[in-house]
């Protein structure tokens, strides 16, 4: 597995990635359709930020998107198909974004993640800071949001 810059044309396979992502947590179809918007990765999306993509015999299996939002670096998204999930795909993804997000010249990363990821960016080292809430059709949902503070170096 090697990890690579996505490039723009790439747009349709990583949004594939993000809705297959998505239906491993068996979340209801139509809640799927009204979240199109926030799973579906637009061209200019991966031009303008820092987007990469974990390829295995010539195709993507996972990808991350790095944003920067009221002056904060946030981890907007990061998705491995669910075939591929326990191979380590996520952690080298999580570990390639904060190395490129450290070259950028951060010291935290924000995550809003999926309650069912919650766990593992806490194995990545994250903390709960808080958490957005919403409601989708009459049904309150909480989604942690994490910050990853890089380790501190000894100098």
């Amino acid at each position: 597995m090697q990890i690579i810059r996505a490039q723009p044309q790439d747009a349709g396979a990583l949004t594939q990635i993000a809705h297959a992502a998505k239906r491993h947590w068996n979340y209801r179809e139509n809640w799927i359709q009204k979240w199109e918007d926030v799973l579906t990765l637009r061209p200019e999306v991966i031009a303008e930020n820092p987007a990469y993509c974990a390829i295995d015999e010539g195709r993507p299996i996972g990808f991350y998107v790095l944003t920067s939002e009221a002056g904060k670096l946030h981890l907007d998204h990061l998705w491995i198909l669910p075939n591929e999930i326990g191979r380590g795909v996520g952690r080298r993804l999580f570990e390639h974004a904060v190395q490129t997000a450290k070259r950028l010249g951060n010291k935290t990363i924000i995550i809003e993640s999926d309650p069912n990821a919650e766990g593992f960016y806490k194995r990545m080292g994250a903390r709960r800071i808080g958490e957005t809430v919403t409601t989708i059709e009459g049904q309150c949902r909480e989604l942690p949001v994490l910050q990853y503070d890089f380790p501190q170096t000894m100098t």
